[in-house]
């Protein structure tokens, strides 16, 4: 463990990528294969099982230290991480004073049940193997005993990531393409191979470390999707005559509201992954029949849509069955989906990503010409010029789609994020003008900023919330934002302040739907701060019928 919080400590103190990348490639090189294997897990953002919540956590902490409820709230809203909370109040001075259960009868056992055992030396593996998972069979006091055990016994930075793997809330700032350019260099291998590596599921071990470091670059599971290739936003003051050139040189077709996927059809099996990296095969199950018809060794790159009559359906209906392990007869056919392709990455098993895309296109037209329903082709939209897409683009929120994607016809597939070749040309984003009537402090750097808003819209007399946001404003403006917080607050509850409704904000969002956990009875879609509205007073924000106006397609005027 010490050595993994050491490398945290690193990766927290730098924005250097290079820096960050050496770091990693150190502790790589260095670490046992059982702990790199772990580090790797955490460090790409794998999703990690809670063990402990925070309202266990607290109590324990009031339990650990000699201070009282009040107090220890209040350090909790001042440094706005309950893990970096107790780390500071279980290291101070003083701080340990509640004694465990091994203190009353006399021992010094600590958490661990062996005297003197240096906990820091104990491996990352055996603290996500062993010592983390054991928690979840201990009864509520031996819980309580161990966890305040390891706090006293660790130094701050060490109680600190206990505590957060522990209740599976660990983020580090780094993304998963600078651990595959760590291992990359390390293994001296093509970042590509890596990053395929590290796609789909696998389980963390020495073993599977050793494999990962492997210098044949010609095996790959049969599960394992490749990494997605992601398109840049084109900006909306930009037009892309001035950036892109001439438009026959550029496929366009509709950006789709769906989840985007990858469909591998492999040694006789089918797996449909989205872009989270979640095996979601079994809740798509019409289009898991349709790939089971294509040949061997195909990967398709698409979007799942809800799909009727021959057109897409509000995305409101594909998250009915979004989060369904198991989907009945009546839901999908009240909700059938079909996933449109428009990328076909391996065919034959031969990996097609450095083909020109023009290629993989009449590849993949031809696959699919004769596919069951399920499956289908995203059409390609012809136009003599920018103009006439811009038409088409404006068209796109009638026809259920998002806007354009633009993708030059000679480009290969590449991974991640790659500027110049794939490009999102969206509709300017509905917006609406709004009252701030809470506010909240944010956590880790914005602990001690108001940043998380709540807005409203009038409804008569009323003022009713829509939407809550902290996107969007200026360190400067959240600054003298949050100092407007402190002198204008109405009421507390707990760490949420009802302020006076004075502050207008110009929100922007993708969409909007029918909610009805919402007291509006609309939710918004990707909400976020536009600019503030300081020329604007409450009396100029939005009502609700012209919320309920955009939800019909048509704001009221």
């Amino acid at each position: 463990m010490r050595a993994f919080a050491a490398l945290f400590e690193a990766l927290d103190a730098t924005t250097s990528t290079r820096l960050k990348v050496d770091a990693m490639r150190r502790y790589f090189a260095e670490a046992p294969a059982r702990d790199a294997a772990w580090a790797v897990y955490v460090l790409s953002g794998r999703r990690q099982k809670r063990l402990v919540g925070a309202v266990e956590l607290r109590a324990w902490l009031e339990h650990a230290v000699a201070l009282p409820a009040w107090l220890v709230e209040d350090a909790y809203a001042a440094v706005g991480d309950l893990a970096e909370t107790i780390a500071l109040l279980t290291s101070a001075p003083g701080g340990s004073a509640g004694p465990s259960r091994t203190d009353r009868q006399g021992q010094s056992e600590g958490a661990s049940g062996v005297e003197g055992e240096d906990l820091a030396r104990t491996a990352l593996a055996d603290w996500l193997e062993h010592r983390l998972p054991a928690l979840r069979e201990a009864d509520a006091e031996t819980r309580r005993d161990t966890v305040v055990g390891w706090w006293r016994t660790l130094d701050p930075a060490q109680s600190f990531l206990v505590t957060k793997l522990m209740t599976g809330a660990l983020r580090v700032g780094v993304s998963r393409l600078l651990v595959a350019r760590a291992l990359a260099e390390l293994a001296d291998v093509p970042r590509p191979v890596m990053q395929h590596r590290l796609m789909g599921q696998w389980q963390p071990s020495g073993e599977w470390f050793r494999a990962l470091l492997d210098p044949d670059t010609r095996s790959a599971a049969a599960s394992q999707p490749y990494p997605f290739f992601l398109a840049s936003p084109l900006e909306e003051s930009t037009s892309p005559a001035e950036v892109l050139g001439p438009v026959d040189e550029w496929r366009v077709e509709w950006k789709w509201d769906g989840i985007r996927a990858q469909c591998l059809r492999r040694e006789g099996e089918t797996f449909i992954w989205t872009r989270g990296e979640e095996l979601v095969t079994e809740r798509y199950p019409e289009v898991a029949d349709a790939l089971s018809a294509l040949p061997e060794g195909t990967v398709l790159d698409g979007e799942l849509l809800a799909w009727r009559d021959g057109s897409v359906l509000p995305f409101a209906e594909l998250q009915r069955r979004i989060g369904r392990k198991q989907v009945g007869r009546r839901l999908r056919e009240q909700v059938p989906v079909r996933l449109l392709a428009y990328d076909l990455l391996e065919h034959g098993g031969h990996d097609l990503r450095g083909t020109p895309l023009e290629q993989r296109r009449a590849l993949l037209e031809h696959l699919l010409a004769d596919a069951p329903a399920a499956l289908g082709v995203s059409p390609l939209l012809d136009a003599a010029d920018w103009a006439a897409l811009a038409d088409a683009r404006d068209s796109a929120r009638e026809r259920g789609v998002e806007g354009l994607m633009l993708k030059r016809r000679g480009s290969p597939y590449a991974a991640g994020r790659v500027r110049g070749d794939w490009w999102k040309w969206k509709l300017e984003p509905l917006t609406l003008d709004v009252v701030m009537i809470y506010a909240q402090a944010g956590h880790g750097r914005r602990a001690s900023l108001h940043s998380d808003y709540t807005f409203a819209v009038r409804d008569g007399e009323d003022l009713v919330p829509v939407a809550k946001a902290y996107s969007g404003l200026s360190d400067e403006e959240m600054g003298r934002l949050d100092r407007w917080i402190r002198r204008h607050t109405q009421e507390r509850f707990g760490p949420v302040r009802q302020v006076e409704p004075l502050q207008v904000f110009e929100l922007a969002f993708e969409g909007i739907a029918r909610s009805t956990r919402h007291r509006s009875g609309v939710a918004l879609r990707f909400p976020r701060i536009r600019r503030w509205r300081e020329d604007l007073g409450p009396g100029d924000v939005d009502t609700l019928a012209d919320v309920e106006a955009l939800l019909s397609g048509s704001k009221a005027s």
